[in-house]
């Protein structure tokens, strides 16, 4: 997907969340029969729920419409990451401090996996508090991933 069509996407979206207290965590465009836009959308101190979402896509669907980015048909859906889809941006481990979650990251040459209660953490760093190896301080910028473990 080329690049300036998410940037286009993300300069007309980023206004629109942070008016609601949120932030943009990701779009993607899928091409296919149907062009789908997905707007994954967060906030540090609420919940994201369907009127939320409804009204942003209400008022980007209004503003795509304006501007003309898509040429054909499109699906514009805009959503919470959802816990199958990994952290991706700092504010999100605030979020969900508390929670527990298994994080791979680099340290050095080595990859490393471990399981615990995410902490929150500084501007540079968090920690995971392991059964294992006590407390762990891992910087965002060697993470390769951090998902969320549901409760069962």
């Amino acid at each position: 997907m080329p690049s300036e069509l998410i940037d286009n996407l993300k300069n007309l979206v980023e206004p629109i969340v942070s008016q609601r207290d949120m932030f943009l965590v990701d779009i993607e465009v899928k091409q296919g029969n149907e062009t789908e836009v997905w707007i994954l959308v967060d906030s540090e101190t609420s919940g994201v729920n369907l009127d939320l979402c409804s009204e942003i896509s209400r008022e980007l669907s209004r503003i795509l419409e304006e501007k003309d980015l898509f040429s054909s048909p499109y699906r514009l859906n805009v959503s919470s990451p959802g816990l199958s889809r990994p952290l991706s941006d700092k504010r999100q481990y605030g979020k969900n401090a508390g929670r527990k979650a298994k994080v791979k990251y680099k340290d050095g040459d080595e990859y490393i996996t471990v399981e615990g209660i995410l902490e929150k953490g500084d501007g540079d760093h968090f920690s995971v508090e392991t059964k294992e190896s006590g407390k762990v301080a891992i910087a965002y910028s060697d993470v390769i991933e951090t998902k969320i473990i549901p409760n069962i």
